[in-house]
């Protein structure tokens, strides 16, 4: 008459039997499900560092396509720095910087490299005396001195002259008050290098004056 009442009906309204079997899933007040197995493996793993982590998720798919992107990256870059360098060697304006770019500057250029300047000679003929001075004894070294000091003088009265002739031609072309600043020091210091060094490389011919 009064026997025990089952499992079942002790359980509440709202709650499931739970199971105590092994590996078995059980259920809590909620409804939701546990498995035991599983968290017995989340605790026995290791938690990863955020390092590894992040590691692990920018790790391409497939490597061999990330080596092939680093490659061709690779040869754009090669390509547009021997791009750069050639326009910049030709004049061209897209690779010009500050210094060099700009109509006046493309002027200087052209008129300093169609006159000869003795600033030309200035580092051959340094590199001579310099070692006729070394070698060659105290004489040699005071003659050395002496060309080296006339080489000098003559290479200030032609940059006189340079700026002087220059200065009234960029007036003529472009106004006197839309001339830019440090024309004078820009032309000097391509006249006293190479011919064959200066860069931009010379456009024009020997006595082919810009017009």
């Amino acid at each position: 008459m009064f026997g025990r009442k089952s499992d079942s009906q002790k359980a509440g309204p709202g709650q499931q039997p739970a199971s105590t079997g092994d590996g078995e899933a059980t259920a809590d007040s909620t409804g939701a499900s546990f498995d035991p197995r599983r968290a017995e493996q989340k605790k026995n793993r290791p938690t990863p560092k955020r390092s590894e982590q992040v590691a692990r998720n920018q790790r391409p798919l497939v490597p061999g396509d990330r080596k092939a992107a680093d490659k061709r990256a690779r040869e754009e870059m090669r390509r547009r720095r021997d791009e750069s360098r050639v326009g910049v060697m030709n004049g061209d304006e897209r690779y010009l910087g500050p210094r060099d770019a700009g109509p006046q500057r493309r002027y200087i250029r052209d008129y300093v490299d169609a006159r000869f300047s003795i600033g030309e000679l200035f580092i051959p003929i340094a590199l001579v005396v310099l070692l006729a001075g070394m070698f060659g004894g105290e004489q040699w070294a005071m003659i050395a001195n002496f060309v080296v000091y006339g080489l000098i003088l003559l290479i200030v009265l032609d940059s006189v002259v340079l700026c002087v002739l220059l200065r009234g031609r960029l007036k003529a072309k472009f106004g006197e008050d839309s001339l830019q600043r440090g024309t004078n020091f820009y032309a000097i210091m391509r006249a006293v290098q190479i011919r064959r060094l200066r860069v931009p490389k010379p456009l024009v011919k020997r006595r082919e004056y810009p017009a």
